[in-house]
Protein backbone atom coordinates (compact mmCIF):
# COMPACT_ATOMS: atom_id res chain seq x y z
CA UNK A 1 0.00 0.00 0.00
CA UNK A 2 2.77 2.42 0.91
CA UNK A 3 4.64 1.67 -2.31
CA UNK A 4 1.55 2.53 -4.38
CA UNK A 5 1.03 5.70 -2.32
CA UNK A 6 4.66 6.78 -2.94
CA UNK A 7 4.28 6.12 -6.67
CA UNK A 8 1.15 8.28 -6.77
CA UNK A 9 3.00 11.02 -4.86
CA UNK A 10 5.78 10.87 -7.43
CA UNK A 11 3.31 11.06 -10.33
CA UNK A 12 1.60 14.07 -8.74
CA UNK A 13 4.99 15.74 -8.26
CA UNK A 14 5.80 15.31 -11.95
CA UNK A 15 2.48 16.87 -12.91
CA UNK A 16 3.07 19.82 -10.58
CA UNK A 17 6.72 20.31 -11.51
CA UNK A 18 6.07 23.05 -14.13
CA UNK A 19 3.94 24.99 -11.63
CA UNK A 20 6.60 24.66 -8.91
CA UNK A 21 9.30 25.86 -11.30
CA UNK A 22 7.27 28.90 -12.35
CA UNK A 23 6.42 29.78 -8.75
CA UNK A 24 10.03 29.24 -7.70
CA UNK A 25 11.43 31.50 -10.41
CA UNK A 26 8.76 34.21 -10.10
CA UNK A 27 8.18 34.32 -6.34
CA UNK A 28 11.08 32.42 -4.77
CA UNK A 29 8.76 29.67 -3.53
CA UNK A 30 9.63 25.95 -3.23
CA UNK A 31 13.13 26.08 -4.73
CA UNK A 32 14.66 27.95 -1.79
CA UNK A 33 13.67 25.25 0.69
CA UNK A 34 13.86 22.20 -1.55
CA UNK A 35 17.01 20.89 0.15
CA UNK A 36 15.21 20.76 3.48
CA UNK A 37 12.02 19.31 2.00
CA UNK A 38 14.09 16.50 0.49
CA UNK A 39 15.88 15.96 3.81
CA UNK A 40 19.37 16.82 2.53
CA UNK A 41 20.19 20.02 4.42
CA UNK A 42 18.94 21.60 7.64
CA UNK A 43 21.23 24.60 8.32
CA UNK A 44 19.52 25.59 11.57
CA UNK A 45 20.24 22.16 13.07
CA UNK A 46 23.98 22.47 12.50
CA UNK A 47 24.67 24.31 15.76
CA UNK A 48 22.94 21.77 18.00
CA UNK A 49 25.31 19.57 20.05
CA UNK A 50 25.89 16.05 18.79
CA UNK A 51 25.17 14.50 22.20
CA UNK A 52 21.82 16.27 22.65
CA UNK A 53 18.82 14.36 24.05
CA UNK A 54 15.88 13.51 21.83
CA UNK A 55 14.11 16.58 20.48
CA UNK A 56 10.48 17.64 20.71
CA UNK A 57 9.37 18.23 17.12
CA UNK A 58 6.40 20.57 16.71
CA UNK A 59 4.93 20.79 13.20
CA UNK A 60 2.77 23.76 12.20
CA UNK A 61 1.72 23.79 8.55
CA UNK A 62 1.34 27.51 7.93
CA UNK A 63 0.49 30.83 9.55
CA UNK A 64 -2.67 29.75 11.36
CA UNK A 65 -1.13 26.69 12.93
CA UNK A 66 2.07 28.54 13.85
CA UNK A 67 0.07 31.26 15.60
CA UNK A 68 -2.04 28.74 17.50
CA UNK A 69 1.07 26.84 18.58
CA UNK A 70 3.07 29.72 20.10
CA UNK A 71 1.77 29.25 23.64
CA UNK A 72 2.17 25.47 23.48
CA UNK A 73 5.72 25.81 22.13
CA UNK A 74 6.70 28.24 24.88
CA UNK A 75 5.24 26.01 27.58
CA UNK A 76 7.05 22.98 26.14
CA UNK A 77 10.37 24.81 26.26
CA UNK A 78 9.71 25.77 29.88
CA UNK A 79 8.68 22.23 30.85
CA UNK A 80 11.52 20.45 29.00
CA UNK A 81 14.40 22.96 28.86
CA UNK A 82 17.05 20.30 28.24
CA UNK A 83 15.37 18.93 25.13
CA UNK A 84 15.79 20.77 21.82
CA UNK A 85 12.53 22.22 20.52
CA UNK A 86 12.40 21.90 16.73
CA UNK A 87 9.58 23.69 14.90
CA UNK A 88 8.71 22.84 11.30
CA UNK A 89 6.37 24.47 8.79
CA UNK A 90 5.33 23.76 5.23
CA UNK A 91 4.89 27.30 3.86
CA UNK A 92 7.28 30.23 3.62
CA UNK A 93 4.87 32.52 5.47
CA UNK A 94 4.56 29.96 8.24
CA UNK A 95 8.36 29.75 8.43
CA UNK A 96 8.78 33.51 8.75
CA UNK A 97 6.10 33.74 11.41
CA UNK A 98 7.56 30.83 13.40
CA UNK A 99 10.96 32.52 13.38
CA UNK A 100 9.42 35.76 14.60
CA UNK A 101 7.02 34.42 17.22
CA UNK A 102 9.07 31.44 18.50
CA UNK A 103 12.60 32.80 18.96
CA UNK A 104 13.00 30.40 21.91
CA UNK A 105 12.89 27.38 19.56
CA UNK A 106 16.25 25.71 19.02
CA UNK A 107 15.65 25.41 15.28
CA UNK A 108 12.99 26.17 12.69
CA UNK A 109 12.97 23.92 9.62
CA UNK A 110 10.77 22.88 6.69
CA UNK A 111 8.78 19.66 7.00
CA UNK A 112 10.00 16.90 4.65
CA UNK A 113 8.11 15.71 1.60
CA UNK A 114 6.33 12.46 2.37
CA UNK A 115 8.62 10.08 0.54
CA UNK A 116 10.36 7.46 2.64
CA UNK A 117 13.90 8.65 1.87
CA UNK A 118 13.03 12.29 2.70
CA UNK A 119 11.38 11.33 5.97
CA UNK A 120 14.24 9.00 6.91
CA UNK A 121 16.85 11.71 6.44
CA UNK A 122 14.78 14.32 8.28
CA UNK A 123 14.25 11.96 11.23
CA UNK A 124 18.01 11.31 11.37
CA UNK A 125 18.69 15.05 11.42
CA UNK A 126 16.08 16.04 14.01
CA UNK A 127 16.36 12.91 16.20
CA UNK A 128 12.97 13.39 17.86
CA UNK A 129 11.73 11.71 21.00
CA UNK A 130 8.23 13.10 20.38
CA UNK A 131 6.42 14.60 17.37
CA UNK A 132 3.46 16.95 17.74
CA UNK A 133 1.38 17.73 14.65
CA UNK A 134 -0.89 20.74 14.97
CA UNK A 135 -4.34 20.24 13.48
CA UNK A 136 -4.57 17.25 11.12
CA UNK A 137 -1.92 16.81 8.42
CA UNK A 138 -1.88 13.08 7.67
CA UNK A 139 1.43 11.98 6.10
CA UNK A 140 1.46 8.16 5.95
CA UNK A 141 5.19 7.61 5.31
CA UNK A 142 6.10 10.00 8.11
CA UNK A 143 3.78 8.26 10.56
CA UNK A 144 5.06 4.86 9.52
CA UNK A 145 8.72 5.84 9.98
CA UNK A 146 7.98 7.38 13.39
CA UNK A 147 6.29 4.16 14.50
CA UNK A 148 9.24 2.12 13.21
CA UNK A 149 11.58 4.25 15.37
CA UNK A 150 9.17 4.06 18.32
CA UNK A 151 8.75 7.85 18.30
CA UNK A 152 5.26 8.78 19.56
CA UNK A 153 3.27 11.13 17.31
CA UNK A 154 0.45 13.16 18.83
CA UNK A 155 -2.04 15.19 16.80
CA UNK A 156 -2.92 18.33 18.78
CA UNK A 157 -5.92 20.62 18.25
CA UNK A 158 -6.99 18.31 15.43
CA UNK A 159 -9.83 19.27 13.15
CA UNK A 160 -11.39 18.06 9.93
CA UNK A 161 -13.43 20.74 8.18
CA UNK A 162 -16.68 20.09 6.34
CA UNK A 163 -14.86 20.58 3.04
CA UNK A 164 -12.00 18.21 3.92
CA UNK A 165 -14.34 15.54 5.25
CA UNK A 166 -16.52 15.74 2.13
CA UNK A 167 -13.38 15.31 0.02
CA UNK A 168 -12.30 12.28 2.05
CA UNK A 169 -15.79 10.79 1.72
CA UNK A 170 -15.70 11.31 -2.03
CA UNK A 171 -12.31 9.59 -2.33
CA UNK A 172 -13.43 6.76 -0.06
CA UNK A 173 -16.55 6.29 -2.16
CA UNK A 174 -14.41 5.84 -5.30
CA UNK A 175 -11.19 4.28 -3.99
CA UNK A 176 -12.39 2.80 -0.70
CA UNK A 177 -11.06 -0.65 -1.50
CA UNK A 178 -7.51 0.79 -1.25
CA UNK A 179 -7.89 4.05 0.68
CA UNK A 180 -9.91 2.80 3.65
CA UNK A 181 -7.43 0.11 4.85
CA UNK A 182 -4.51 2.39 3.95
CA UNK A 183 -5.82 5.30 6.05
CA UNK A 184 -6.64 2.95 8.92
CA UNK A 185 -3.12 1.55 8.89
CA UNK A 186 -1.50 5.00 8.63
CA UNK A 187 -3.57 6.47 11.47
CA UNK A 188 -2.88 3.45 13.68
CA UNK A 189 0.76 4.56 13.72
CA UNK A 190 -0.09 7.70 15.71
CA UNK A 191 -0.08 7.61 19.50
CA UNK A 192 -3.07 9.89 19.98
CA UNK A 193 -5.49 12.42 18.54
CA UNK A 194 -6.47 15.47 20.61
CA UNK A 195 -9.35 16.87 18.57
CA UNK A 196 -10.97 20.30 18.82
CA UNK A 197 -14.57 19.09 19.14
CA UNK A 198 -16.87 16.09 19.12
CA UNK A 199 -17.52 16.36 15.39
CA UNK A 200 -13.78 16.32 14.67
CA UNK A 201 -13.35 13.29 16.94
CA UNK A 202 -16.13 11.42 15.14
CA UNK A 203 -14.64 12.28 11.75
CA UNK A 204 -11.10 11.12 12.51
CA UNK A 205 -12.53 7.84 13.79
CA UNK A 206 -14.59 7.50 10.62
CA UNK A 207 -11.34 7.80 8.66
CA UNK A 208 -9.81 4.95 10.64
CA UNK A 209 -8.22 6.35 13.81
CA UNK A 210 -8.40 3.90 16.76
CA UNK A 211 -11.29 5.04 18.98
CA UNK A 212 -9.33 4.48 22.21
CA UNK A 213 -6.70 7.04 21.11
CA UNK A 214 -9.12 9.84 20.17
CA UNK A 215 -9.99 12.54 22.71
CA UNK A 216 -11.65 15.97 22.67
CA UNK A 217 -9.33 18.58 24.19
CA UNK A 218 -10.39 21.92 22.70
CA UNK A 219 -8.89 24.40 20.28
CA UNK A 220 -5.35 25.74 20.81
CA UNK A 221 -6.27 28.88 18.90
CA UNK A 222 -8.13 30.16 21.98
CA UNK A 223 -4.85 30.03 23.95
CA UNK A 224 -3.14 32.52 21.67
CA UNK A 225 -0.62 34.99 23.06
CA UNK A 226 -1.42 38.55 22.08
CA UNK A 227 1.49 40.19 20.27
CA UNK A 228 3.17 43.22 21.81
CA UNK A 229 2.96 46.58 20.05
CA UNK A 230 5.34 46.85 17.12
CA UNK A 231 7.03 49.86 15.50
CA UNK A 232 4.34 49.72 12.78
CA UNK A 233 1.37 49.59 15.17
CA UNK A 234 2.86 52.37 17.31
CA UNK A 235 3.46 54.52 14.23
CA UNK A 236 -0.06 53.91 12.88
CA UNK A 237 -1.72 54.77 16.18
CA UNK A 238 0.27 57.97 16.68
CA UNK A 239 0.10 59.15 13.06
CA UNK A 240 -3.64 58.49 12.70
CA UNK A 241 -4.32 60.40 15.91
CA UNK A 242 -2.08 63.29 14.83
CA UNK A 243 -3.78 63.50 11.44
CA UNK A 244 -7.32 63.04 12.76
CA UNK A 245 -7.80 59.87 10.69
CA UNK A 246 -10.64 57.74 11.98
CA UNK A 247 -11.94 55.08 11.98
CA UNK A 248 -9.01 52.74 11.32
CA UNK A 249 -10.17 49.64 9.43
CA UNK A 250 -7.92 46.56 9.32
CA UNK A 251 -8.71 44.07 6.55
CA UNK A 252 -6.53 41.08 7.40
CA UNK A 253 -5.52 37.89 5.56
CA UNK A 254 -7.23 39.02 2.35
CA UNK A 255 -6.87 36.38 -0.37
CA UNK A 256 -6.58 36.43 -4.15
CA UNK A 257 -9.49 38.18 -5.95
CA UNK A 258 -10.82 39.39 -2.59
CA UNK A 259 -8.75 42.59 -2.58
CA UNK A 260 -11.16 44.60 -4.77
CA UNK A 261 -14.06 43.40 -2.61
CA UNK A 262 -12.33 44.76 0.49
CA UNK A 263 -11.91 48.08 -1.34
CA UNK A 264 -15.64 48.09 -2.21
CA UNK A 265 -16.50 47.50 1.46
CA UNK A 266 -14.23 50.37 2.46
CA UNK A 267 -15.79 52.61 -0.18
CA UNK A 268 -19.21 52.01 1.38
CA UNK A 269 -17.83 53.14 4.74
CA UNK A 270 -16.15 56.21 3.26
CA UNK A 271 -19.55 57.60 2.24
CA UNK A 272 -20.22 58.29 5.92
CA UNK A 273 -16.67 58.46 7.27
CA UNK A 274 -14.51 60.32 4.71
CA UNK A 275 -11.46 60.38 7.02
CA UNK A 276 -11.44 56.60 7.42
CA UNK A 277 -8.17 54.75 6.84
CA UNK A 278 -7.93 51.22 5.44
CA UNK A 279 -5.05 48.94 6.44
CA UNK A 280 -5.04 46.18 3.82
CA UNK A 281 -3.01 43.04 4.57
CA UNK A 282 -2.87 40.34 1.85
CA UNK A 283 -2.56 36.77 3.06
CA UNK A 284 0.37 35.83 0.82
CA UNK A 285 3.46 37.77 -0.30
CA UNK A 286 2.90 36.94 -3.96
CA UNK A 287 -0.28 39.04 -3.80
CA UNK A 288 1.47 42.25 -2.74
CA UNK A 289 1.98 43.59 -6.27
CA UNK A 290 -1.46 42.54 -7.51
CA UNK A 291 -3.02 44.24 -4.50
CA UNK A 292 -1.11 47.45 -5.24
CA UNK A 293 -2.48 47.34 -8.79
CA UNK A 294 -6.05 46.91 -7.50
CA UNK A 295 -5.63 49.93 -5.23
CA UNK A 296 -4.27 51.96 -8.14
CA UNK A 297 -7.20 50.95 -10.32
CA UNK A 298 -9.60 52.11 -7.60
CA UNK A 299 -8.02 55.60 -7.89
CA UNK A 300 -6.94 55.65 -4.26
CA UNK A 301 -3.63 56.93 -3.01
CA UNK A 302 -1.81 54.47 -0.77
CA UNK A 303 1.37 53.92 1.22
CA UNK A 304 3.34 50.68 1.13
CA UNK A 305 4.45 49.47 4.53
CA UNK A 306 7.79 48.45 3.01
CA UNK A 307 8.47 52.10 2.11
CA UNK A 308 7.94 53.48 5.60
CA UNK A 309 11.13 54.60 7.41
CA UNK A 310 10.39 52.44 10.48
CA UNK A 311 11.92 49.09 11.45
CA UNK A 312 10.13 45.92 10.52
CA UNK A 313 10.38 42.22 9.72
CA UNK A 314 11.90 40.76 6.54
CA UNK A 315 10.45 42.17 3.31
CA UNK A 316 9.73 45.51 5.01
CA UNK A 317 13.05 47.14 5.72
CA UNK A 318 11.80 50.68 5.13
CA UNK A 319 12.23 52.98 2.19
CA UNK A 320 11.44 56.35 0.71
CA UNK A 321 8.13 57.38 2.33
CA UNK A 322 8.42 60.21 4.84
CA UNK A 323 6.39 58.43 7.52
CA UNK A 324 3.36 60.72 7.33
CA UNK A 325 -0.21 60.02 6.23
CA UNK A 326 -1.19 62.85 3.92
CA UNK A 327 -4.81 63.94 3.53
CA UNK A 328 -5.26 62.10 0.23
CA UNK A 329 -3.88 58.74 1.45
CA UNK A 330 -6.72 56.34 2.25
CA UNK A 331 -5.01 52.92 2.18
CA UNK A 332 -1.93 51.44 3.82
CA UNK A 333 -0.77 48.28 2.05
CA UNK A 334 0.87 45.89 4.51
CA UNK A 335 3.38 44.24 2.17
CA UNK A 336 5.19 42.43 4.99
CA UNK A 337 4.85 39.19 6.92
CA UNK A 338 4.16 38.87 10.63
CA UNK A 339 2.88 42.37 11.44
CA UNK A 340 -0.86 41.95 10.97
CA UNK A 341 -1.63 40.67 14.48
CA UNK A 342 -0.22 43.75 16.19
CA UNK A 343 -2.34 46.02 13.95
CA UNK A 344 -5.59 44.60 15.31
CA UNK A 345 -4.67 46.31 18.58
CA UNK A 346 -5.25 49.78 17.04
CA UNK A 347 -8.19 48.88 14.77
CA UNK A 348 -11.63 50.43 15.12
CA UNK A 349 -13.15 48.00 12.62
CA UNK A 350 -12.00 44.59 11.37
CA UNK A 351 -12.63 42.47 8.30
CA UNK A 352 -11.37 38.86 8.35
CA UNK A 353 -10.33 37.80 4.87
CA UNK A 354 -10.82 34.61 2.92
CA UNK A 355 -14.53 34.90 3.61
CA UNK A 356 -16.02 36.96 0.75
CA UNK A 357 -14.73 34.42 -1.78
CA UNK A 358 -15.02 30.60 -1.48
CA UNK A 359 -11.74 30.21 0.43
CA UNK A 360 -13.00 28.90 3.78
CA UNK A 361 -12.20 31.96 5.88
CA UNK A 362 -9.46 32.70 8.40
CA UNK A 363 -9.08 32.88 12.15
CA UNK A 364 -11.26 35.49 13.88
CA UNK A 365 -9.81 34.92 17.36
CA UNK A 366 -6.85 37.29 17.11
CA UNK A 367 -8.92 40.46 16.62
CA UNK A 368 -11.53 39.11 19.07
CA UNK A 369 -8.88 38.66 21.77
CA UNK A 370 -8.18 42.39 21.49
CA UNK A 371 -11.89 43.05 21.95
CA UNK A 372 -12.37 43.92 18.27
CA UNK A 373 -15.59 42.86 16.54
CA UNK A 374 -14.83 40.48 13.63
CA UNK A 375 -16.82 41.11 10.45
CA UNK A 376 -16.62 38.40 7.81
CA UNK A 377 -18.35 37.03 4.75
CA UNK A 378 -20.29 33.81 4.07
CA UNK A 379 -17.33 31.49 3.43
CA UNK A 380 -16.13 30.40 6.89
CA UNK A 381 -16.03 26.62 6.44
CA UNK A 382 -12.55 26.34 7.96
CA UNK A 383 -13.75 28.04 11.15
CA UNK A 384 -17.44 27.10 11.05
CA UNK A 385 -17.79 26.22 14.74
CA UNK A 386 -15.96 29.33 15.96
CA UNK A 387 -17.80 31.64 13.54
CA UNK A 388 -21.20 30.23 14.51
CA UNK A 389 -20.41 30.54 18.19
CA UNK A 390 -19.37 34.19 17.92
CA UNK A 391 -22.30 35.20 15.74
CA UNK A 392 -24.77 33.47 18.08
CA UNK A 393 -23.26 35.30 21.07
CA UNK A 394 -23.51 38.67 19.35
CA UNK A 395 -19.72 38.90 19.28
CA UNK A 396 -19.23 38.99 15.49
CA UNK A 397 -21.08 39.93 12.31
CA UNK A 398 -21.43 37.66 9.27
CA UNK A 399 -22.59 39.23 6.00
CA UNK A 400 -23.16 38.22 2.38
CA UNK A 401 -21.48 40.94 0.28
CA UNK A 402 -18.73 43.56 0.38
CA UNK A 403 -21.32 46.33 0.58
CA UNK A 404 -22.79 44.58 3.63
CA UNK A 405 -19.34 44.62 5.26
CA UNK A 406 -19.25 48.41 4.92
CA UNK A 407 -22.79 48.72 6.27
CA UNK A 408 -21.88 46.50 9.25
CA UNK A 409 -19.00 48.81 10.16
CA UNK A 410 -21.25 51.87 9.88
CA UNK A 411 -23.91 50.32 12.13
CA UNK A 412 -21.30 49.41 14.74
CA UNK A 413 -19.82 52.92 14.78
CA UNK A 414 -23.28 54.54 14.98
CA UNK A 415 -24.19 52.63 18.15
CA UNK A 416 -21.36 52.87 20.73
CA UNK A 417 -23.33 50.99 23.39
CA UNK A 418 -23.91 48.02 21.07
CA UNK A 419 -20.28 48.14 19.97
CA UNK A 420 -19.10 48.07 23.60
CA UNK A 421 -21.25 45.02 24.39
CA UNK A 422 -20.12 43.16 21.27
CA UNK A 423 -16.49 43.98 22.00
CA UNK A 424 -16.79 42.65 25.56
CA UNK A 425 -18.53 39.49 24.31
CA UNK A 426 -15.78 38.82 21.77
CA UNK A 427 -13.05 39.23 24.37
CA UNK A 428 -14.87 37.12 26.98
CA UNK A 429 -15.51 34.26 24.54
CA UNK A 430 -11.79 33.98 23.91
CA UNK A 431 -10.86 34.19 27.59
CA UNK A 432 -13.42 31.62 28.77
CA UNK A 433 -12.48 29.12 26.06
CA UNK A 434 -8.82 28.78 26.96
CA UNK A 435 -7.38 25.54 28.34
CA UNK A 436 -6.54 23.33 25.36
CA UNK A 437 -2.82 23.91 25.95
CA UNK A 438 -3.00 22.58 29.52
CA UNK A 439 -4.87 19.48 28.35
CA UNK A 440 -2.33 18.89 25.59
CA UNK A 441 0.59 19.29 28.01
CA UNK A 442 -0.93 16.69 30.33
CA UNK A 443 -1.09 14.16 27.49
CA UNK A 444 2.42 15.10 26.33
CA UNK A 445 3.74 14.48 29.86
CA UNK A 446 2.39 10.92 29.70
CA UNK A 447 4.09 10.28 26.37
CA UNK A 448 7.37 11.83 27.51
CA UNK A 449 7.31 9.69 30.65
CA UNK A 450 6.77 6.59 28.51
CA UNK A 451 9.57 7.62 26.13
CA UNK A 452 11.93 8.13 29.08
CA UNK A 453 11.18 4.64 30.37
Amino acid sequence: MYFIYSLLMGFAALLLLPYWLVQGLRHGKYLSNLGQRLGFSFPSLANLPADRPGAIWLHAVSVGEALSGVTLARRLKEAYPDRPLIVSTTTITGQVLALQRMPFADAVIYFPLDWAFCVWRAMNAVRPSLVLILETEIWPNFLREARRREVPVLFVSGRISDRSFARYQSYLGTFGFFLRPFLKDALSNASGFLMQGEKDAERIQALGAPADRVFVSGNLKYDLELPAPTPLSNWLEAEARRRGRSPIIVAGSVVATEEPLALIAFGTLQGEYPKALLVLAPRKPERFEATAEFIDESHRKFIRRSKLPIPGPPHSAGGSENGAISEDVTVILVDSIGELASLYRVADGVFVGGSLVPSGGHNILEPAAFGKIPVFGPSMENFAEIASRFVSAGAAVQVESPEDVGVAWIEIFRDPDRAKKMSASAHNLVETSRGATDRALAEIAKLMSGAAR
